[in-house]
């Protein structure tokens, strides 16, 4: 489903990631871990379109979405999710629209389905009303995580997405995720630093070390 080949990143002179290779096949969990500063991020951000790099491809799906570095595609056409750290809901607007933001050209009958599907799927049903200031960090990070599964696509990338919880309601929630993730079996890349959270969420790991993308077996 994924394939990244030879990603070199560079900033300021400063090369944070050389022959980075990544192989996931449809469905797999995958923890990307390493320390601050390491790359974890930079190799998200490529894959997601939203950096060049020094070299390096992307294949999604059959289709090459990056080469040399350069884009081929651009962001909004790459059939990828993303979920942040801090969430990025939209603070002015209920669940109901968060959700649905990235699926406004479905009608609205078929928008709402689709919205009603999500909130079940991630245990959220009654609150499409809601605006996320009403809403606990866990439930906040749900909402999220559905509005990027809303267009239905083909990887999904999690940067730091539980850092901001407790770690009761973390553990909790990676559970509920990893579940979530397994249900909608859409191949996923998580970067974290801890590696508690990546064994919790992850099929398979691997370790930035050297500028290079170690796997581990689980």
């Amino acid at each position: 489903m994924l394939a990244v080949r030879d990603l070199s990143i560079t900033y300021q002179n400063n090369k944070v990631l050389d022959g980075f290779s990544l192989n996931l096949e449809q469905g797999d969990i995958f923890a990307l871990l390493g320390e601050s500063g390491s790359g974890k991020s930079s190799a998200l951000r490529f894959i997601a379109g939203l950096d060049n790099a020094k070299g390096g491809r992307v294949e999604l799906g059959g289709r090459e979405l990056s080469i040399d570095g350069g884009h081929k595609i651009m962001p909004e056409l790459r059939e990828i999710g993303m979920v942040f750290q801090d969430y990025a809901l939209f603070p002015h607007m209920t669940v109901e629209k968060n959700i649905a933001f990235g699926i406004s050209h479905l009608r609205k009958k078929t928008q709402k389905l689709h919205v009603n599907a999500l909130l079940e799927m991630v245990d959220l049903s009654g609150i499409e009303k809601k605006y996320p200031h009403q809403l606990s960090g866990g439930e906040q990070q749900r909402v999220a995580l559905a509005r990027a599964l809303a267009p239905s696509p083909k990887l999904l990338l999690l940067d730091e997405p539980f850092s901001n919880l407790d770690k009761n309601h973390r553990d909790k929630l990676i559970f509920q995720v990893r579940d979530i993730l397994k249900q909608s079996s859409v191949t996923s890349i998580l970067v974290t630093h801890d590696r508690d959270e990546a064994n919790m969420l992850a099929d398979k790991v691997g370790t930035i070390e050297n500028k290079h993308l170690i796997e581990e077996k689980k």
